[in-house]
């Protein structure tokens, strides 16, 4: 109250012993700046966090990237980002106006809108570090699953946000993978033949937590990890014209393709990404993303010069996307499980047949999906299935805001697009939740459900990468060299 009647913050504390949530420390500032005529007045002020460690891989402490070559302190970072303020506040607006002007032409005001309150969040909920110290170090990019369980470089958390870094910078992409595919290749504790989930709890990166851990396979999402690697490791190689990338983890690769080729069409009961939910069997967007992951690895086949193997995986794709059309098909729409007439699902797994152009199943499919979706969305979006809030009030039917945009963006045509991509919006701006960017909220009220100030919400970003022209415009930009 001193603030807003007088202008004047509070005097210091005493630095007393006390329980954090006991009159919560803040930082403040506040700056008189006189009398302020039409032209404006400005003034910024710096703020830092200095850590000299940032996380542990594998018992290893890792410098933040900024002070990997020894020579830089808090002092000396605060000093350089004021004498490149200027310069870099005119790049900003530079940025932001390019920027919002490609994401209005690709989908309207309001997926601009969306995207911009969302990039932010998805760039600050990672940690960027050296893999070592000196000039040979590389970057690693580790991802903190806010508001959940805390795990560090979970694998379904960097494939919905990877359209973000596909788009604006490949290598930190790689920054998050590259963790995750040494400790499941050349660590010698990864046992399993799928992919793991993550890499710790945050900070500490030192082995998987979640589900069975690395002793047995329960809770583990074996169909969903092998698949989200696979695809993403196959978009890395359209986007940088090569698989160089995918060569260097060939065996790993090449194993969880064999076990999505042995396990993907017709999944087993079991986890995928939207593990709130619970286990289900027969799961037919987990199995497309199966299909998907093969015709991925095929194309990686293809670029390293295996081309028997790029042919046999390319068949194997293509004869399940054409069992899938006959098990899953319900008439007007797709199911949510083979075996479940009368259901039905967001198969927003599909959208990266698209953008890597697979062409594994007929524009007819997506067309008929976004035909029905328009059907059964409600106010603030259109949900993630057709089952409700099962372990919460029942009433709730929640969608995930990072597939809605992906599921919107199977659409051939801008009005379809925006008829489910725009409700998204509405949802942002109308909840009376009014938290960091949910991902995860109930298309009745607007109200968030559950998860907030998540990486995820870079998905929405993934309407750019429709455009070949657009997503390599961003993504060779990127500095590899800083």
């Amino acid at each position: 109250m001193g603030f807003v009647e007088r202008g004047e913050l509070p005097k210091d504390e005493e630095a007393v012993a006390r329980p954090a949530n006991e009159r919560w420390p803040t930082l403040a500032i506040s700056i008189d700046l006189g009398k302020v005529d039409q032209g404006g007045a400005s003034r910024h002020v710096l703020i830092g966090y200095d850590d000299e460690y940032s996380i542990q891989y594998m018992g290893k402490n890792l410098r933040p990237w900024w002070r990997r070559n020894g020579h830089m302190d808090g002092p000396k970072l605060l000093t350089a980002a004021e004498l490149d303020y200027a310069s870099l506040n005119d790049k900003c607006k530079a940025f932001d106006e390019e920027l919002l002007g490609d994401l209005r032409k690709a989908g309207g005001e309001k997926y601009a809108r969306l995207c911009s309150l969302a990039f932010r969040q998805c760039l600050a909920a990672h940690k960027l570090v050296a893999s070592e110290e000196g000039r040979n170090a590389v970057p690693y990019l580790f991802s903190k699953e806010n508001f959940s369980n805390g795990c560090i470089d979970t694998v379904d958390v960097t494939y919905p946000s990877s359209p973000f870094f596909l788009l604006f910078n490949p290598t930190l992409l790689k920054g998050q993978l590259t963790p995750i595919m040494e400790y499941a290749q050349s660590s010698g504790r990864w046992h399993f033949p799928f992919a793991p989930h993550d890499l710790g709890t945050y900070p500490l990166a030192n082995g998987q937590v979640y589900g069975g851990k690395e002793q047995n396979e329960t809770n583990q999402m074996p169909v969903e990890e092998s698949g989200n690697i696979l695809i993403m490791v196959a978009a890395l190689a359209h986007s940088e014209g090569n698989a160089d990338y995918a060569a260097k983890y060939w065996p790993t690769l090449t194993k969880w393709a064999n076990y999505l080729k042995d396990k993907g069409l017709d999944p087993e009961n079991q986890l995928c990404t939207d593990d709130f939910a619970g286990h289900l069997a027969h799961n037919t967007n987990l199995s497309i993303k199966a299909i998907v992951a093969l015709a991925g690895y095929a194309q990686l086949c293809d670029d390293l010069g295996h081309k028997e193997d790029a042919a046999a995986f390319r068949k194997l794709a293509e004869g399940f996307a054409a069992k899938w059309q006959e098990m899953a098909d319900d008439g007007d729409h797709y199911r949510l499980t083979f075996d479940k007439p009368g259901t039905w699902s967001q198969k927003y797994n599909l959208v990266w047949d698209k953008l890597l152009g697979m062409h594994l199943f007929p524009p007819a499919v997506a067309r008929k999906e976004v035909a029905y979706y328009k059907t059964v969305q409600n106010r603030y979006g259109l949900p993630l299935d057709n089952r409700k809030g099962r372990r919460r009030d029942p009433s709730v039917h929640y969608t995930k805001l990072d597939w809605l945009i992906w599921s919107a963006t199977l659409a051939d045509n801008p009005d379809d697009f925006r008829a489910i991509a725009d409700r998204a919006y509405d949802f942002a701006n109308d909840s009376p939740t009014r938290v960091p960017l949910s991902d995860w909220y109930d298309t009745n009220s607007a109200k968030k459900v559950g998860f907030q100030a998540r990486s995820v919400v870079g998905g929405v970003f993934i309407k750019l990468l429709e455009d070949p022209g657009t997503w390599k415009k961003w993504s060779s930009r990127s500095n590899h060299a800083n």
